[in-house]
């Protein structure tokens, strides 16, 4: 669930020009909820609690939350960033509207994993991506690898993982049955390692669906049979920003 933002402190300005201005700014901004600030002096004996503007007196209908800040985003079927940091670790856990988070497997992270965030994260149905190409092509980089892995499970406990190539080339390629092997390695069970190249990227791409709907409405569609037989894989469209 994408979060939801609110300011508990928009003045009443007295012009309601001024303060419907207001409120579609915040609301371009992100925030879902806002309070209208009417303050009363009571030392003032003339002042008394009047009747206060509604939104609905300023708007037909009320303005449209802004939620993402590139309308390109939707283009992309899934949604993933690569933190650099604990605190922005810490972010794309519990606030960023994503699917997956990449975690670095080439270097010693500079931070410990928390289970805090990494519980939300898994509660939010975010997923966290492992890459088993590095671990293949260096000694050093399988170390960090594995070593970095192993300290992701010991908090999500093989939850909410998912495992993807990033090939470059054809012979860096595994079968799926390699790479689970592969995730045993880093710590999943035999089941969650399984999971880790089967269900949970399904439930990716399902939640990258739900991402782009207002509800959470998710559709489904037929897979034409003919494509089924010539072996055509379907190809989604992934956006990976770092951070």
């Amino acid at each position: 669930m994408a979060a939801v933002f609110a300011d508990l402190n928009v003045p009443g300005a007295p012009e309601r020009k001024s303060l419907q201005s207001l409120l579609e700014a915040a609301a371009h901004l992100g925030y879902s909820t806002v309070a209208i600030n009417h303050v009363i002096d009571f030392k003032e004996k003339k002042q008394e609690i009047v009747k206060p503007i509604s939104p609905s007196e300023l708007f037909p209908s009320l303005p449209i939350v802004q939620r993402s800040t590139s309308t390109n985003i939707r283009l992309y079927d899934i949604i993933a960033v690569f933190p650099k940091t604990e605190k922005l670790f810490h972010v794309a856990c519990t606030n960023l509207d994503v699917d997956l988070i990449c975690i670095n497997v080439t270097e010693k992270l500079p931070f410990y994993f928390r289970r805090p965030p990494v519980n939300m994260a898994i509660d939010r149905g975010v997923y966290f991506e492992l890459l088993y190409t590095p671990a293949i092509k260096d000694s050093t980089m399988r170390r960090y690898t594995i070593s970095n892995a192993l300290s992701l499970m010991q908090i999500c406990k093989g939850k909410n993982i998912i495992i993807s190539s990033a090939a470059e080339r054809p012979l860096e390629l595994r079968g799926p049955y390699d790479v689970a092997n592969l995730g045993l390695l880093f710590g999943l069970s035999e089941s969650d390692a399984k999971a880790a190249i089967s269900t949970n990227c399904r439930a990716v791409l399902l939640h990258g669906e739900t991402r782009k709907t207002a509800f959470g409405v998710v559709y489904t569609k037929k897979t034409p049979r003919a494509s089924e037989e010539e072996g055509v894989l379907p190809v989604r469209k992934k956006a990976k920003t770092e951070v």
